[in-house]
C-alpha cells in the first residue's frame, strides 16, 4: 500500500476528478477534512499502520492520519448492535461486535470510532478482565490524545471502583469532575467522559457516607452530562434507590 501525503493526495483537483470519475459512478461516501481545511470524498477502509486507508475511484492509497482533523462517517454495520448489547448487559455480544470494529478503525477521528474505542474498555472491567481493560484504555489514550487522556482516566477510575479502590478512584475522577463543571461550553468537550465521572463519582460518595453529595452526582448524570445512555440509566437507578434507602435526602 502507498502511503501519499495528504497535498498530494487532495491536488491537484482535477486528478483528483479524474481519480473519482474514471471508473464510473463514484462509489464514495465518507469526507476526509484535512487539518489545513480542504476535504476529499473517499471510501473509508480501515485505519492501519498510523494511516487511513481509503478508495478514491478506482484507486487505494493511505493517508496519514496526522494530517486528517475528521472524517465525516456514518457508523459502521455493528455499531447499533454492539451499543444495544452493552446498553442491555450482553457483554459477549458487546465484546465480539465491539473488538471487531475497534481493532479496523481505532485511531480514525469520528465521534463513534472513539466511543467504541472507549466502550471496549468498559466492556472488560464489565467482565471482571482488568488487566485487558487497562491495556484498552492504554490503546484508546494512545489512538486519541488529549481528550483520549481524559476518558482514559476515567476508564481507569471504572477499575479502580469495581475493586473497591475508592481513594484511588476518587483521585481519578475529581480532577475531571472540577474540569467538567468549569465547562461553559460542551460542544467539543469529552461529554462521555463526563457523564462517566459523575456516575462513578456518585458511588465513590456513597460508599463514603456522603449521600447527599451521592445523590447529586448521580443527578448531575441524569440531568446535566447526560450524554451516556447507559451511565445515566445507572444513575437514575441508584438516585431512586438512595431516595427510597433515605426519606428526606435531597441535593445540597
Amino acid at each position: 500500500m502507498r502511503v501519499h501525503r495528504w497535498s498530494h493526495f487532495i491536488c491537484p483537483l482535477g486528478v483528483t476528478l479524474g481519480l473519482a470519475m474514471g471508473a464510473g459512478p463514484a462509489r464514495a461516501q465518507e469526507v476526509i477534512i484535512g487539518k489545513d481545511g480542504r476535504t476529499q470524498r473517499v471510501a473509508v477502509q480501515e485505519v492501519s499502520g498510523g494511516n487511513l486507508k481509503v478508495k478514491v475511484g478506482a484507486g487505494t492509497m493511505g493517508v496519514p492520519l496526522a494530517s486528517i482533523a475528521r472524517v465525516k462517517m456514518e457508523p459502521p454495520a455493528g455499531y447499533e448492535k454492539a451499543l444495544k448489547a452493552y446498553q442491555s448487559r450482553d457483554f459477549g455480544t458487546a465484546l465480539a461486535e465491539t473488538k471487531v470494529l475497534t481493532d479496523r478503525f481505532r485511531g480514525l477521528p469520528a465521534d463513534w470510532a472513539r466511543q467504541l474505542s472507549s466502550m471496549l474498555g468498559d466492556i472488560y472491567v464489565a467482565i471482571g478482565k482488568y488487566a485487558d481493560a487497562e491495556t484498552a484504555y492504554a490503546a484508546f489514550e494512545k489512538a486519541y490524545p488529549g481528550a483520549g487522556s481524559t476518558q482514559s482516566s476515567v476508564g481507569r477510575a471504572r477499575i479502580a471502583v469495581a475493586q473497591q479502590k475508592w481513594d484511588e478512584a476518587k483521585k481519578l475522577l475529581e480532577p475531571v469532575a472540577a474540569q467538567a463543571l468549569g465547562q461553559k461550553n460542551l460542544a467539543d468537550a469529552p461529554v462521555i467522559a463526563y457523564s462517566q465521572t459523575f456516575h462513578l463519582l456518585g458511588q465513590v460518595k456513597e460508599q463514603a457516607g456522603d449521600l447527599n453529595g451521592a445523590l447529586e452526582d448521580y443527578l448531575r448524570t441524569v440531568a446535566i452530562f447526560h450524554h451516556d445512555p447507559s451511565a445515566v440509566d445507572e444513575a437514575q437507578k441508584r438516585a431512586n434507590a438512595l431516595r427510597q434507602r433515605n426519606t428526606g435526602l435531597a441535593v445540597p
